[in-house]
């Protein structure tokens, strides 16, 4: 225990004393961020809006309704042509426009056409379109209030006056069905890029002491299952440290946001979704669990890394070959993920959070739409004992082919040849 003990120590230090940990520690929250509000940022300057003439030959249309369209959404502009409109539909680019729309003069404003078209002289994209039609409609619906005699005040109770539909968990009434998919997803894609770049770590630290011949030195003095055993641990420590220090930026920004008086609109927006996180989630039962199952699915899989790189020499790519079906069953379970986020109570997300290759990522999907509600106390324990017995037999699994595959070279193998090695007895 003591020798596989130092094997931790070992693998931990020297991964979190690397400036290249310290450096993404502290870039992925900002970087993340960055993310964020750069796209939205390039968004809205990207955002273009079409200036369009409307040339009206059904006589329904007049300037006051394209003018208070104009006046309520300012995303496109719409001018409706009263004078020379063959003149319009000829020289538009040269008068400014980007298009033109022409309403039929048969148009009935009981039925509709249902089809207007925009004429253009290039392809616009989908998103300034789409504008253009939504004010088109709101005039149309002012047209058709008009018509059937509805006065402004019948107009804004018509408006105002609609129904929302609220699900409430009777189990859990703080469960948000909105909030509990957005935490889904993080989570499950969190634990999807660590289980992939920390598995890939301990797959190429292992081949890389095979290549250096250190694991003959080391294998003298400590088992091969030991020695893997140390390896697979001190790093899913660098992962959870990794994963702590980003907790407890979250806090942090959170608290400083709160407590600051002088707050931007983007910052208040922020410290408002997270008041919002925090009052429909149970977060330390959150927390608790993605350290559960980030570390429990990492020992699952990266067992099954280790063993590769014990069997491999120096060539990535035979590395990269044999580890591509492990690494298909990560991206696998993001679309069982999926599924399970539409449907958590359904029976494609009950067996994929049991199974332990997807249970990782797919539990902690489900987990934020509410305990017990959604998943019962059962679901989660009978998850977390699949998940402890999955990593006991990768473990087993791998350790057998390590023992083999650590002091072997020259040989390229198979999953065949390396299936024998498991089940070959010592």
């Amino acid at each position: 225990m003591n020798k596989t003990f130092l094997i931790i120590r070992r693998e931990y230090l020297t991964r979190v004393r690397k400036k290249t940990f310290i450096i993404s520690t502290i870039l992925f929250p900002l970087l993340y961020m960055a993310l964020i509000f750069g796209s939205g940022y390039l968004a809205n300057k990207g955002k273009k809006n079409l200036r369009v003439a409307l040339i009206d030959s059904s006589g329904l249309f007049d300037k006051a309704v394209v003018t208070r369209a104009n006046l309520a959404d300012s995303s496109s502009f719409i001018d409706y042509v009263t004078t020379n409109p063959a003149n319009v539909r000829s020289h538009y680019n040269a008068l400014g426009y980007d298009g033109y729309i022409v309403i039929p003069s048969g148009t009935d404003w009981q039925t509709g056409t249902g089809t207007v078209t925009l004429v253009a002289d290039k392809t616009h994209g989908i998103a300034p379109v789409m504008q253009v039609q939504s004010k088109l409609n709101d005039m149309w619906n002012e047209i058709k209030t008009n018509r059937l005699g509805i006065d402004a005040g019948k107009k804004a109770i018509l408006d105002k006056s609609h129904l929302t539909l609220r699900e409430e968990n009777e189990t859990d009434r703080t469960a948000n069905a909105a909030v509990a998919s957005g935490i889904g997803y993080l989570c499950g894609f969190l634990i999807y890029f660590i289980l992939l770049i920390y598995g890939s770590q301990v797959m190429m630290g292992v081949m890389e002491e095979k290549t250096n011949r250190i694991a003959e030195v080391m294998v003298s003095s400590i088992r091969p299952f030991q020695l893997m055993l140390g390896k697979i641990i001190g790093i899913s420590l660098v992962a959870l440290t990794q994963f702590v220090l980003w907790i407890g930026f979250v806090f942090i920004l959170y608290n400083v946001g709160k407590a600051s008086g002088n707050q931007s609109d983007m910052m208040s927006s922020m410290i408002g979704g997270m008041q919002n996180v925090f009052s429909s989630i149970n977060v330390p039962l959150l927390v608790f669990c993605f350290a559960f199952y980030l570390l429990g699915g990492f020992f699952f899989y990266s067992a099954l890394y280790a063993a590769i790189g014990s069997a491999v020499n120096e060539d990535m790519r035979e590395a990269q070959s044999l580890a591509l079906p492990v690494t298909l069953l990560v991206i696998f379970s993001i679309a069982l993920m999926t599924s399970a986020i539409s449907d958590p109570t359904g029976k494609i997300a009950f067996w994929a959070s049991i199974i332990p290759f997807s249970s990782p990522i797919v539990m902690m999907a489900r987990i934020p739409f509410g305990v017990p509600g959604t998943v019962p106390y059962w679901q989660l324990a009978l998850s977390m004992v699949s998940l402890i017995g999955g990593f006991l037999l990768t473990t087993w699994f791998a350790g057998k082919i390590y023992r083999t595959g650590i002091l072997m070279y020259g040989k390229k193998p198979s999953w065949k040849e390396m299936t024998k090695w498991a089940f070959r007895r010592a």
